[in-house]
């Protein structure tokens, strides 16, 4: 018996086993497997890695997706985490060229997948407050959000969780070292019911001012020179 022989439900069935890659490369050898590729029922789960696999062409976005985890586990993603007064050229070079990958992504989210449940962020430290609150705003039914070392993340996104994150149930802010205690206090006040972890974000520090980062590099410069 033939694969193309089975009927629909057992190709999803099938397709559902697969990492992108693989169904991709399956969906090429006929019109019928490219079919069940693009069948919406298919995409209710998306995982991604790295930079990279945001920009290939195996997977779709659509109102079927309901759980999202983007998580950066590369030492070199590390970087872009880090202050660019301490950054070298390579440094800077890799986070220049990844800086709105993510945030483009979400973007496309906000537009295709109005029913998403789920979203777990690690590690992506372009994120901004304003691509959550597009989030919170689209996704109305997302009821975890997870956005660990998300380091551009503020308060402005917990105040944004007040407003617009009716659904919501979890929301992990760990080592967001720019969330204060007044942000997760208020998040407790006025949404109780709302599983709230924030590790070690409220007692790390903060993003200095511009005016102070160029204080710490002058003061760098000097040690170096000593």
């Amino acid at each position: 018996m033939h694969i193309t022989q089975l009927n629909r439900e057992c190709l999803l069935h099938l397709f559902s086993f697969l990492d992108k890659n693989s169904r991709k490369n399956l969906a090429k050898t006929c019109h019928k497997l490219l079919e069940v590729f693009q069948d919406p029922l298919l995409w209710s789960l998306l995982n991604f890695h790295s930079p990279v696999e945001l920009k290939k062409d195996n997977f779709l976005l659509g109102p079927a997706l309901k759980y999202l985890p983007i998580c950066w586990y590369s030492e070199r993603v590390k970087v872009c985490n880090i202050e660019d007064w301490m950054k070298n050229s390579f440094q800077k070079d890799f986070c220049t060229r990844h800086e709105n990958t993510v945030s483009d992504f979400l973007l496309e989210v906000c537009n295709r997948c109005p029913n998403l449940l789920s979203l777990t962020l690690s590690g992506c430290g372009h994120v901004t407050d304003d691509c959550i609150l597009q989030l919170l705003k689209n996704c109305p039914n997302l009821q975890s959000l997870k956005l660990e070392n998300c380091v551009r993340i503020t308060d402005a996104t917990l105040e944004a969780v007040t407003v617009h994150g009716a659904s919501l149930r979890t929301l992990h802010v760990d080592f967001c070292r720019n969330v204060t205690r007044a942000g997760l206090e208020t998040v407790r006040q006025r949404c109780p019911s709302v599983m709230l972890r924030a590790e070690r974000s409220a007692n790390m520090i903060p993003d200095s001012k511009p005016e102070k980062k160029v204080m710490l590099e002058k003061a760098s410069r000097k040690l170096v020179q000593l």
